[in-house]
This record gives C-alpha cells, sequence and structure tokens, in this order.
C-alpha cells in the first residue's frame, strides 16, 4: 500500500487530487496531540481530538478498517 492518499475534500468525485503524505499527516496529528495535552477546556479538547482523527483518516482509514474488518 502507498503512503500517499489522492484526496480533494472540496470534490471528491472530482479528478483532480491532492497527494498527501503519511510524513505529513503524522506531524499534524503529533502536533495535534502535543496541543490538546496543552488545553485545559475539555470543549476545545474534544474538537481537537476531531480534527486529530480527521487528519489521521485521511492515510491510515483503509488500513484502520482492514483491522476492524479481521477482528470480527
Amino acid at each position: 500500500m502507498s503512503d500517499d492518499l489522492r484526496l480533494n475534500p472540496s470534490d471528491l468525485s472530482g479528478d483532480d487530487f491532492e497527494e498527501i503524505s503519511s510524513e505529513e499527516v503524522d506531524r499534524v496529528v503529533e502536533a495535534l496531540e502535543s496541543l490538546m495535552a496543552s488545553v485545559d477546556s475539555e470543549n476545545i479538547r474534544a474538537v481537537l481530538e476531531d480534527a486529530t482523527n480527521n487528519v489521521y483518516y485521511l492515510v491510515y482509514e483503509d488500513e484502520t478498517e482492514g483491522t476492524h474488518e479481521e477482528a470480527a
């Protein structure tokens, strides 16, 4: 499996896609997790957690789905 996912969030049915590297996703997820650890507000932490999950699944969604299917 490739480390890159071709995705254009504004038009998922179009032919133009943006390449997103797993390295970039890992870096952004790490930064969001660090920010989450420094926040006192549960509401802000929840929003940051959602953002972290959304960014993570840009590249790793297929791998996670396969893990869930194997466990079933």
